[in-house]
């Protein structure tokens, strides 16, 4: 079968490998499509150092290749594959409390770009025929925003500011306008405000010198009641949330990957604002999916770049690009 491993920075090989042996407990999927996210490109790009050589590929739908007693999963069923994996527990080393408590496809663990894996079933969730696969390879990202939306409480009529308006960014917006609150989106990138706007992102404000100003003047002068600043939409001013948000309110730092965030909390301080970080939203991707099939959160906003196997070279070039669009969806088929 097809494997692909990054055996360096840049450097995607592909290798004839056998067919994995079968396990005790473990389905055998057939790998469909793998999305290739901003922080995946980053770590094929080597912008994030991981261990070499490793199987890329963090987000995956896939289909159960063969006959088993599992009556969830049938020969056939579409599956999505979970990104976030417990972080297994010997019980006999010291635990490391600077690690995460998940280890993650295509970064830590192996990936998901090849042609099949054998998973246990509690790693993977079958898919409605609602749901289809250009979607399904988004759930972990609706998981995480509504991870992030709960995590802030935000309540219907309240305005939110989300500092960030890439993917992450607007799906955030979708649930918060689901849940009747008002988002700000907040970008330095006229083309994502743009794009949001055309998108149903009613207010959006541009990170200028009249930030405050325009804030207040979609408030009334209150500020805003909860913030968001999304980390892998790489805005610089880190204290955006901080500025925006009224006294005793709330911000959340939100991302797959925090990339060393560092975050001056001086006038988090002062403003007496709660802060919170969220990082995963497994325990979220059954309730993603009821949100992605009632269009809660549309992911077919986002105009899908596909690639076939053979040609994985081709996005391999496209990483060099310093132009990558917020809506780009990259996907590698590979069947």
């Amino acid at each position: 079968m097809n494997v692909w491993k990054l055996i360096a920075a840049g450097n995607l090989m592909r290798e004839d490998a056998p067919m994995p042996a079968p396990e005790e407990g473990k389905l055998k999927i057939r790998i469909t499509k793998v999305l290739i996210d901003t922080v995946g490109a980053e770590i094929l790009g080597g912008e994030i150092k991981v261990n070499y050589p490793l199987i890329p590929g963090r987000f995956a739908v896939g289909i159960v290749a063969e006959e088993n007693d599992n009556p969830e999963f049938p020969k056939g069923t579409r599956v999505m594959l979970h990104t976030f994996l417990p972080a297994p527990d010997t019980g006999t080393q010291k635990k490391n409390f600077s690690e995460g408590d998940y280890i993650t496809r295509g970064a830590t663990a192996a990936g998901y770009l090849r042609d099949f894996v054998y998973i246990s079933p509690d790693e993977m969730t079958a898919l409605p025929d609602s749901v289809n696969d250009e979607s399904a390879l988004l759930i972990e990202l609706v998981a995480l925003a509504k991870a992030t939306v709960d995590a802030l409480g935000a309540q219907k009529g309240q305005h939110i500011a989300v500092v960030g308006g890439n993917m992450l960014g607007l799906i955030i917006c979708q649930l918060l306008i689901y849940q009747q609150a008002s988002p700000i989106l907040i970008d330095t990138h006229q083309n994502r405000l743009d794009f949001a706007r055309a998108n149903g992102v009613y207010y959006t404000v541009f990170a200028d010198e009249t930030l405050m100003d325009n804030v207040g003047e979609l408030t009334g002068g209150r500020l805003c009641d909860g913030a968001i600043f999304v980390v892998s939409a790489n805005m610089n001013d880190k204290t955006l949330p901080f500025k925006v948000c009224a006294r005793n309110a709330s911000a959340v730092f939100c991302g797959f990957y925090s990339r060393g965030l560092s975050v001056n909390l001086d006038l988090a301080l002062k403003k007496r604002l709660t802060v919170y970080g969220i990082t995963d939203g497994e325990e979220y991707v059954p309730t993603a999916i009821n949100l992605i099939a009632n269009k809660a959160a549309d992911t077919s906003i986002f105009p899908a770049k596909r690639y076939a196997s053979e040609n994985i070279a081709a996005f391999m070039e496209t990483l060099s690009s310093p132009v990558k669009n917020a809506e780009d969806l990259n996907i590698i088929d590979l069947v």
